[in-house]
């Protein structure tokens, strides 16, 4: 990679990851993350992990005029990189894009949802103002073509989905904020977990915010 802008985002990717495994969000090779500069998306390659992960351990794709993506580099991307590019595709407005297997968001993803279109309840008013609905995508198999067609049928306006039984993905119009809505999403669905079968007259819910 070359330029300021591209060291100071591989470096703010770095350290997103590092803290992640660091945080116990992701284990051994799962997960992964990628970033947008202009025409040019970068993803962290299959294999990686997100302790280890270093400079030259990113797969870039140029964007063609059609909208397919184009990888320029050797190495193989993530087998997940499709619901990246997925998301990036669908909102040209992302620059990041962060999928995890982080503890909670999976154990609620393994859960039976009423609403799959908006799975995780408003405990606190933070989910709705970092994040807003979460939408649910039916289970296949991670990394298969039934999983990204799945994901393609899901993807809307919203900019979080939690895959069934398997884990979160986010995006934003920055990395560091892909982190924090990250971070935001597994607290909220840590707090929903433990108030679980509480009786509903018990629980105070937070309605839905208008975003400034």
């Amino acid at each position: 990679m070359t330029g300021e802008r591209d060291r100071a985002q591989t470096e703010e990717a770095l350290w997103i990851a590092h803290t992640l495994f660091a945080r116990n969000k992701v284990s051994g090779s799962t997960g992964n993350i990628s970033f947008k500069i202009e025409d040019i998306v970068y993803i962290s390659c299959s294999g990686s992990c997100f302790a280890t992960l270093k400079e030259n351990d990113f797969v870039k794709f140029e964007i063609q005029k059609n909208g397919d993506f184009l990888a320029c580099t050797d190495k193989k991307a993530s087998k997940e990189a499709p619901l990246h590019l997925t998301l990036y595709r669908n909102n040209p407005e992302l620059n990041a894009v962060i999928h995890t297997h982080s503890f909670y968001a999976t154990l609620w993803s393994c859960l039976k949802h009423q609403n799959p279109d908006d799975v995780v309840p408003r405990y606190t008013p933070y989910l709705e103002m970092k994040l807003g609905r979460v939408k649910e995508v039916p289970y296949a198999e991670p990394g298969s073509q039934k999983l990204f067609q799945c994901f393609e049928e899901r993807v809307g306006a919203e900019e979080a989905y939690l895959l069934k039984n398997h884990g979160p993905v986010v995006g934003s119009r920055s990395l560091m904020d892909a982190f924090y809505r990250l971070e935001e999403l597994e607290e909220s669905v840590k707090i929903a977990w433990y108030l679980r079968g509480e009786p509903e007259d018990c629980i105070q819910k937070i309605p839905h915010l208008v975003k400034s």
